[in-house]
């Protein structure tokens, strides 16, 4: 699909590309995450026909899940993984390691214990830096998975296409809404009287001029965000909360394994509440990501 389009799909005033777009993106659209599995035997160098796999699954859905032939353990094959995929400007977020990829996992002390990601406790609807400026958007994700929780940890994820699908069909007007520049607020970020971020303004739905890709942003929390007060964002912000909070079969349910990599171009994601194996003090049980947000989206997608 060219870029003009690609835009054309977005533009309100264009049924008839819109209509086309959703026919192809509905037609045998997977009906659960193992459909979008792809086995990777080397993830330092893929083969063409991974690379084809992955990408074609990133096109329909907006994300794959990958399963290594052999144990993958180290940040510098996640990090190799992405190259491959035209994934190379890392967000370097506040909580990042050095290499600019962040290690998931419960902390109890320091800066990283006040935020929700490195606790056990549920995370709701959400995609990754919501809060980021306009120029720092994450546009893809990767979650690698070194070892699972004992229990829980499992995500419910959709595909971000979808959610837009779902509500302009059910009234127009709600994505004009939630397209607004000034739609939704993120507070500034303050620590102990010292401030990390400062706020952010922008839109829910937005289209990347570069690529003509529809791009998301947007929080279920209550805490971290400011709506429009007006009735129209109020109604779109309402249906929104209701898609995500249905049985859709376009809503998927995974708990990732030991070794198992979630790739997508930024969907909407959650976390279930999860436990540690307590038994033993060993780092090896306790549940470990390794969460690589970039600037780009998946090459190819």
């Amino acid at each position: 699909m060219n870029l003009d389009v690609a835009n054309d799909v977005f533009d309100l005033q264009n049924d008839g590309a819109f209509v086309k777009w959703k026919k192809q993106k509905l037609e045998n659209y997977p009906k659960n995450i193992n459909e979008l599995r792809v086995t990777v035997n080397d993830g330092q160098s893929l083969s063409a026909d991974e690379l084809e796999k992955i990408e074609a699954n990133c096109r329909k859905a907006n994300m794959v899940l990958l399963d290594f032939k052999y144990p993958v353990e180290d940040k510098a094959t996640v990090k190799r993984l992405g190259q491959q995929l035209g994934l190379h400007r890392l967000d370097g977020n506040l909580c990042a390691d050095d290499d600019s990829i962040t290690s998931l996992t419960v902390m109890d002390t320091g800066r990283k214990n006040i935020y929700i990601p490195y606790s056990n406790k549920p995370i709701s609807w959400h995609t990754d830096g919501y809060y980021n400026a306009a120029d720092q958007q994450i546009r893809s994700v990767m979650l690698h998975c070194v070892s699972p929780a004992l229990t829980g940890g499992q995500n419910a994820l959709v595909d971000h296409e979808i959610v837009y699908i779902h509500l302009r069909e059910t009234n127009p007007d709600y994505i004009v809404a939630l397209m607004q520049q000034d739609v939704m607020i993120i507070p500034a970020n303050d620590v102990e009287g010292e401030t990390i971020r400062s706020g952010r303004s922008g839109p829910v739905f937005s289209v990347n001029p570069n690529d003509s890709k529809l791009h998301m942003r947007y929080t279920a929390r209550t805490r971290s965000i400011i709506w429009k007060d007006d009735l129209i964002t109020g109604e779109a912000v309402a249906c929104l909360k209701s898609f995500l909070d249905s049985d859709s079969p376009y809503i998927f349910h995974y708990r990732l394994e030991a070794g198992e990599n979630l790739l997508s171009n930024n969907i909407l994601h959650t976390r279930t509440a999860f436990k540690d194996d307590e038994s033993t003090s060993n780092e090896a049980n306790k549940r470990l990501i390794y969460r690589a947000r970039y600037l780009d989206r998946v090459a190819h997608t």
